[in-house]
């Protein structure tokens, strides 16, 4: 089966449509299955504490409150998303954050396997609120699950409440060292739920580990995109810049391309001038 590939956007538009559709237009000219955004409502997600501190940011001093509403998009915004994907035949959906976003996002489908369906994340950080990961299932025909920060118990209980189609991998921390992956985790995964298709979503530096974690048995791979490692934003640096996606795409279709098959070794055509030269056969 092919790996499927979702270049995450996330928050890294920083609330430039302009920006998202550039973002887009890279995960295309790479071969990206999907983008993914983040969906909140932040007056439901922001802690009221948190509301009116004083945060830095490229538009200038603002309440954070203020500054998740300026980078949060609305349906005008995800509207024309929908339509922008929809001409670059790319697909798209979003993690949620809150029921209100659940509902909004179920508004909106996405193809898998030829069928146009709504498509919903809950991100690690929410996998132990069950009324969410619940209400999600109800509102959802295909359900995703991240178990970054999330103990085996935390996980079980998760999956118990919300039968999720896909279950992610992940570490939550950005970006994530390379002996802390646990890239074995997507084998346990997959022998534990064999009903569940195990993915891998990456935060770490580089590549080559993304490629291991397709060898080991992923079926979909997630990493952040960005235009510049640089740009202001949490995410930015955890991210793939256009080259590193390119790369990161052609280096899994590669991968699916030289595993052949799990059978006794046969002999290639390339091989049999080379087996008559050396052999005489």
């Amino acid at each position: 089966m092919k790996v499927k590939i979702i270049g995450e956007i996330g928050i890294n538009h920083n609330g430039s449509l302009e920006l998202t559709k550039k973002l887009i237009d890279i995960a295309c000219v790479s071969g990206c299955d999907y983008v993914k955004f983040q969906k909140r409502n932040p007056d439901v997600c922001v802690p009221e504490n948190e509301k009116l501190k004083i945060k830095s940011t490229p538009w200038g001093e603002m309440t954070y409150i203020d500054y998740k509403h300026k980078i949060e998009f609305d349906k005008n915004e995800y509207d024309e998303i929908d339509r922008y994907c929809k001409e670059k035949n790319i697909g798209w959906f979003a993690s949620v954050w809150d029921k209100d976003s659940i509902d909004f996002m179920s508004k909106y489908k996405t193809k898998i396997d030829d069928n146009e369906i709504v498509v919903m994340k809950i991100p690690s950080a929410l996998i132990t609120n069950d009324e969410l990961i619940n209400y999600a299932r109800e509102k959802s025909d295909y359900l995703m699950i991240s178990t970054g920060m999330s103990t085996e118990e935390e996980i079980e209980k998760a999956v118990e409440i919300s039968n999720p189609d896909l279950i992610f991998h992940t570490n939550s921390t950005y970006p994530t060292p390379v002996n802390e992956l646990n890239l074995e985790y997507i084998k346990w995964l997959s022998e534990k739920y064999k009903k569940c298709e195990i993915g891998y979503s990456g935060h770490e530096f580089g590549l080559t580990t993304t490629f291991g974690a397709v060898i080991l048995g992923a079926k979909w791979v997630e990493r952040h995109i960005t235009m510049d490692r640089t740009m202001w934003g949490s995410d930015q640096m955890a991210s793939i810049e256009p080259t590193g996606l390119i790369k990161l795409v052609k280096g899994i279709r590669d991968l699916e391309l030289s595993m052949g098959g799990y059978e006794p070794r046969k002999i290639y055509n390339g091989e049999l001038s080379k087996r008559k030269t050396l052999r005489g056969v």
